[in-house]
């Protein structure tokens, strides 16, 4: 399918909680006018510990390229974990550009900020060390999921996020969930926007807050979530499942 525009983020190349086969399956039936990469696309962090690149990684890289090089205009705003991405801002690297931030007008004429996230994580702000161990601990969490989806694949049941459960049922998880959509949606209001785009959290879903539209892109990492605008500026998730083919779960829109 064609649409105006497709958001995705925290894709985490480099690291073996990367679903990247599940993302080339979307994008190869999935085109758009516009390509936004909210952020951690490239996992930095992991992969200052221990190198992991297989070739399903190289080739999301080069499907990216090919789709700037093919006429789709490629944003690129680095996250937390490919912060080092944030010193070639305001350049462009084979057709795609690298920028702080950006601003996205939708069809119907509405203004969405487009951020990470990670400057509204008090964690990754003041405390970076408790996020590098949280990060240790997170994928070791990822790690017993694929293990357990190994053995559900198996039994013929269909995949489940381990980590997901345990933060909606972790209260703390979802204090801290809500503050952050709160602050980003807080800070778009201030600058003049009718909504905002973001990642991070990993978290995907669509809701307005004081106004605000509040969207996160969620990851390719458990969710296999996109945003996308059709034609007409609605807003709509999609939850991709590689193993159903072509067909998508689409979860709520926006008019």
């Amino acid at each position: 399918m064609h649409y105006r525009a497709i958001f995705i983020s925290d894709i985490h190349l480099g690291t073996p909680g990367c679903q990247a086969d599940a993302l080339l399956s979307f994008l190869k039936v999935n085109s758009s006018d516009y390509l936004y990469l909210v952020g951690d696309i490239v996992d930095g962090w992991q992969l200052r510990r221990k190198w992991y690149w297989p070739q399903a990684h190289n080739d999301v890289v080069q499907k990216l390229l090919r789709r700037a090089r093919k006429g789709c205009q490629v944003i690129y705003v680095p996250g937390n974990h490919d912060e080092f991405a944030r010193d070639f801002v305001t350049h462009q690297f084979g057709g795609i550009d690298v920028s702080e931030e950006a601003v996205h007008t939708l069809a119907d004429g509405r203004k969405f900020w487009l951020t990470h996230g990670d400057y509204f994580d008090a964690v990754v702000q003041h405390a970076k060390w408790l996020a590098y161990v949280g990060d240790y601990l997170y994928e070791f969490t990822l790690r017993l999921n694929r293990n357990l989806n190994r053995a559900r694949a198996r039994l013929g049941l269909p995949y489940w996020s381990l980590s997901a459960y345990l933060k909606h049922k972790v209260k703390t998880a979802l204090n801290y969930v809500t503050a952050f959509e709160r602050a980003v949606a807080q800070e778009a209001q201030k600058r003049g926007f009718q909504g905002v785009i973001c990642g991070h959290i990993l978290r995907a879903e669509i809701r307005t807050i004081d106004g605000v539209v509040y969207c996160n892109d969620g990851d390719w990492v458990e969710s296999r979530s996109a945003l996308v605008e059709h034609h007409d500026g609605r807003l709509e998730l999609i939850f991709w499942d590689p193993q159903m083919g072509d067909s998508v779960q689409l979860q709520e829109s926006l008019a």
